[in-house]
């Protein structure tokens, strides 16, 4: 199975080809955007492992270019930039996941394996389970044909639990895709915005979409 890693610091690139050959994967590295873009529409990878920061043309762009080109190859950003809305435009684009440097590898292999278990990706344009609409896109969010007013966190969040619908994750899992690495996941962050969702997303209706997974995480998905 053949994995496309598109970043420009050699050592990192070094580092990901050496520990991702030693799991049993073929890589190719390319330094610079264009030349990954070529890859990526020439060739056949399982994955792409993409930075976002490139010397000639940024992860972003190579994304959108690659969706536009019908190229479904899934996409997991590698990168130092860990704002909010970097995760959620990253997300907006059609990325699979999102992992913030500097990492751990044996975080980014297990993604690498659970984007790969997932099988080809999802490039629905509106996710739809039950009444609930989400369409990242056009960032707009509607439960039975009632557009849902939520914050740019809020919005990252439902998208992540859409996105992984039927998955239950985890509190750290969570943590790690809406806020910062560094978040501590002994507080209790990720539940009151749970919270706060529901009262959004669930409360009015009678069938409640996101379910607690006690000792775990959350879930959501269609009653």
């Amino acid at each position: 199975m053949r994995i496309l890693v598109v970043e420009d610091e050699r050592k990192t690139a070094a580092y990901l080809k050496k520990g991702l050959s030693e799991s049993g994967f073929a890589v190719d590295i390319a330094e610079r955007g264009e030349d990954g873009l070529h890859l990526a529409l020439t060739g056949e990878y399982a994955v792409m492992v993409l930075d976002v920061l490139l010397p000639d043309r940024d992860g972003w762009s190579i994304l959108s270019e690659l969706r536009r080109n019908g190229r479904e190859i899934p996409v997991l950003f590698l990168t130092a930039r860990d704002a909010i809305q970097d995760r959620v435009r990253g997300l907006e684009l059609g990325a699979d996941d999102y992992l913030v440097k500097p990492f751990a590898f044996s975080e980014l292999l297990a993604r690498i394996r659970t984007i790969l278990r997932r099988g080809p990706a999802r490039r629905e344009e509106v996710f739809r389970i039950a009444d609930l609409e989400l369409d990242p896109v056009r960032h707009r969010a509607v439960r039975g044909g009632m557009p849902l007013d939520l914050t740019a966190k809020e919005f990252l969040l439902l998208s992540l639990l859409v996105r992984r619908a039927g998955e239950v994750l985890s509190r750290t899992y969570i943590s790690e895709q809406v806020w910062d690495m560094s978040f501590d996941g002994d507080t209790n962050v990720v539940d009151v915005a749970i919270r706060r969702l529901r009262i959004k997303v669930d409360d009015p209706y009678p069938r409640k979409l996101i379910r607690t997974v006690r000792g775990i995480g959350y879930v959501l998905q269609a009653p």
